[in-house]
């Protein structure tokens, strides 16, 4: 398999194994992608999905031989677009757990997601003009939206990548890893957000994005409108009564 998943608790790996083509996306590992998201999405007991590489390399993006043999079709899923990924609609959080490079459609990868981690030796980048092409994937609007307009203009007029370090200054990387350590820290991460209430994580994610350029009264009704509806479910009960009685809440995810 050209994607491999793993549960560990309640929180699902998906792990990009094509190291042959430094993890570069085609078929499979679209389909691959869009298989493990399906079964993050479906399974009630999964709350958090972490997308890998290798240790060598994250994802050198698009595999450049089927675009050159008229094929990028086969790169993109019904569901998902490019990568199975880049316009997938989905309720629960996916950190990205980077080792090495993550260029083109790699970067676009991991701003389809929610959370970066990122060993100190990878990379980030849109290099698509070194080629005679443009980052169709979601570069050219998801880098200028999380960071400052001149670096991103920057990114993508000269194709040149940053660092690790410089993208965690920026903002695009939430937490630094040691080489080889990316996958253990998205795990702490994960473990960080699995502590709390899945249903109202996925409810704070998804007004997060939805209310980012809201006027005020829209944000505050549709804030107030969710936990009406979290109000309903067994996990409000819970995690009032085991604050009140002084202990870790047993979350149900209902």
């Amino acid at each position: 398999m050209t994607v491999e998943q793993e549960v560990q608790g309640n929180v699902l790996v998906m792990r990009i194994d094509r190291p042959e083509a430094r993890n570069a996306v085609n078929g499979d590992v679209a389909q691959g992608i869009e298989a493990g998201i399906d079964r993050l999405e479906e399974d009630d007991s999964l709350w958090v999905g972490i997308l890998t590489g290798t240790r060598e390399f994250f994802c050198a993006g698009a595999d450049l031989k089927l675009i050159n043999a008229g094929k990028a079709g086969e790169m993109m899923t019904a569901k998902g677009g490019f990568a199975g990924i880049v316009s997938r609609p989905r309720v629960k959080p996916i950190i990205t757990a980077v080792e090495g490079p993550a260029l083109a459609g790699g970067t676009e990868i991991t701003l389809s997601c929610d959370l970066v981690v990122a060993s100190t030796e990878s990379r980030f980048g849109i290099p698509e003009v070194k080629r005679s092409l443009v980052a169709a994937a979601g570069g050219l609007f998801r880098l200028p939206r999380l960071l400052p307009r001149n670096i991103a203009l920057e990114l993508g007029l000269t194709g040149d990548p940053i660092d690790a370090r410089r993208a965690f200054e920026l903002g695009l990387v939430n937490r630094l890893a040691d080489p080889g350590t990316a996958i253990e820290g998205a795990l702490m991460l994960a473990e960080q957000i699995t502590a709390n209430a899945p249903l109202a994580v996925q409810k704070t994610r998804a007004l997060m994005l939805e209310l980012k350029d809201a006027d005020d009264e829209t944000a505050l009704r549709r804030s107030n409108e969710a936990m009406m509806e979290l109000a309903g479910t067994a996990d409000f009960g819970e995690g009032l009564t085991a604050f009140i009685e002084k202990r870790p809440p047993n979350w149900s995810g209902r």
